[in-house]
């Protein structure tokens, strides 16, 4: 009790202090165009970001934490005065929360969030997920081949990395629970293959941002340094080698290794915390086919990437490359969305498997399952967007510009650290290569040297994008797997650190070898990585001792 007196009274002593300020400096910006706040493109700037992740690594709680971090860049930007720092978190139109949920594109994947809770709520409520789950049961007969089967899946659908989270996780979530794989361990699957897959895959949204990332004077193809870079992307390579070295060597380490022994025992969630469990019983009916299931998503993955190419201008003559290199891709996943939703009325209707009140009473349903993410995801935007305010990605910019020139030789592996740490504190991998590619290419205007450094650049985003508790990719792949939040990132930590000092390892080999005059040798730094990683796996095998899982 006297711990949470003195808390609440520095809380009181705290907002006092700001009351003081705010009293004493003005609650407007006089020009907003050239306003710098005093921690601008310092290393403060980087401060909200690590009191939200590190909040949320010690308290286990994801929404105060990352509303501590919010508020923590609404006070720096402001600089301390609580009427301007109101303001900017809520109203600020470069990053303030409504001008976030404003935004188009961010809205569709709100939007989209919704369409696919209420048609996972269709599925279940159609008896199409119990059947699906039957069938396969006769078809996947152990923990190996439940999840290599998400692990299929998820390569499979390469198109665009939340789409992927959410679809994967919809389709093999019974599945998994049948071979009592954990809740932490699908997730973790579903999340090493989203990014990892499509910033290795020439089409997919991930391959257009890349594209759209080069300066236009660099007078280069964005799209054929693109493919030139698949074979130096270490992290997103490795990444899938190491959820095929866990799974057939069934070796698990770490908060993983846990969730892993008590799912066998029957506890699918290890903690308290047990998100979506509304919605997760699955309805038997008689007249239930697995073709309940597997026609809708196969619907909306068809519909999703025709809308895709659609709004790519692919249907006014516009290549199927270039198409999906200027989609827009939250539009394209709603159009789908919407598309698959009527086809799915329709379906049931003729099937007779659901009456035309079930249908409606799936709608709030689905809405309600996504109600967690939705906040997640609003939340982590806002304080992306406070980060961007304080000037971080200057600051990390200028940091990799002024040691670029001197350390050439090692500039691969730098290149990759920094990346990792940007988007590790921002949760976007997008705005990280956004920034740093044009560094890169301003440095190594051309040659092998540049193809490596973008390569380095793209899979350092992917890896901090991997393990930021406050990336989009990783909340959706916590709500794909049904999964709680926190959960998912404490044990996928230990693997993607793992997978990033490997990364580490190579992109220094690759930096030795042109310090060497032999660049024509680079492409070895794959091989040995992936030798490395069994080496690091068996070892680890040997020391903690394998599970019969």
């Amino acid at each position: 009790m006297k711990r949470k007196q003195i808390a609440m009274l520095i809380f009181i002593a705290i907002i006092i202090v700001l009351m003081v300020v705010t009293g004493k400096t003005p609650g407007e910006i006089a020009d907003p165009e050239n306003y710098q706040c005093k921690t601008y493109a310092t290393i403060l700037s980087l401060l909200p970001p690590v009191i939200a992740i590190g909040l949320a690594l010690i308290t286990k709680e994801v929404y105060t934490s990352l509303l501590a971090g919010i508020i923590t860049g609404g006070l720096l930007y402001s600089n301390f005065n609580l009427e301007l720092g109101i303001n900017t978190m809520l109203f600020n139109e470069n990053g303030g929360m409504i001008a976030k949920l404003s935004d188009s594109g961010n809205a569709g994947i709100l939007v989209f969030l919704v369409m696919l809770g209420i048609l996972v709520s269709l599925l279940n409520k159609a008896g199409g997920s119990a059947a699906f789950g039957k069938w396969a049961s006769k078809h996947i007969k152990t923990r190996i081949g439940a999840q290599l089967s998400v692990m299929v899946l998820g390569i499979l659908i390469f198109v665009d990395d939340y789409f992927n989270c959410l679809t994967v996780g919809s389709v093999l979530r019974p599945v998994t629970d049948r071979h009592k794989v954990s809740r932490a361990k699908l997730s973790y699957i579903i999340d090493a293959t989203a990014a990892p897959v499509c910033i290795i895959a020439p089409i997919s949204s991930w391959a257009a941002a890349v594209t759209s990332s080069v300066p236009e004077d660099a007078g280069i193809n964005g799209f054929a340094v693109f493919i030139q870079t698949i074979p130096y992307n270490l992290y997103a390579l490795l990444t899938l080698v190491m959820v095929l070295g866990v799974t057939i060597l069934r070796v698990d380490f770490g908060p993983m290794k846990r969730h892993e022994i008590n799912a066998i025992a029957g506890d699918l969630f290890t903690t308290p915390g047990r998100p979506y469990e509304d919605n997760e019983e699955e309805i038997l009916k008689e007249n239930a086919h697995v073709l309940d299931l597997i026609l809708p998503v196969v619907v909306l993955i068809i519909s999703c990437i025709i809308a895709m190419v659609y709004t790519g201008g692919f249907f006014s003559g516009t290549s199927f490359v270039d198409a999906f290199a200027n989609s827009s891709a939250s539009v394209g996943l709603v159009l789908g969305g919407a598309v698959t939703l009527v086809f799915t009325f329709i379906y049931f209707m003729l099937r007779d498997t659901l009456s035309f009140r079930e249908f409606t009473e799936c709608i709030p349903e689905g809405f309600k399952s996504m109600i967690a993410p939705i906040l997640i995801l609003t939340m982590a935007w806002t304080l992306s967007g406070m980060t961007n305010l304080l000037g971080a990605k200057v600051y990390v910019a200028d940091l990799v510009s002024s040691s670029a020139g001197s350390m050439q030789g090692f500039l691969p592996m730098i290149i990759f650290i920094v990346a990792a740490l940007l988007a590790f504190a921002t949760g976007t991998s997008w705005g990280t290569f956004s920034i740093l590619i044009p560094i890169v290419i301003g440095v190594f205007p051309s040659g092998q040297m540049m193809v490596i450094s973008i390569a380095s650049c793209l899979a350092g985003a992917v890896c901090g994008d991997h393990c930021s508790p406050i990336s989009d990719t990783t909340i959706m792949a916590s709500a794909g797997g049904h999964c709680e939040h926190v959960n998912h990132v404490s044990t996928q930590l230990p693997y993607a650190l793992v997978v990033a000092a490997v990364c580490m390892v190579g992109y220094l080999l690759i930096g030795i070898l042109q310090a060497a005059k032999l660049a024509a040798l680079s492409w070895l730094a794959l091989p040995v990585c992936i030798v490395l990683l069994f080496v690091i796996l068996m070892l680890i095998r040997a020391k903690t001792g394998r599970e019969e899982i």
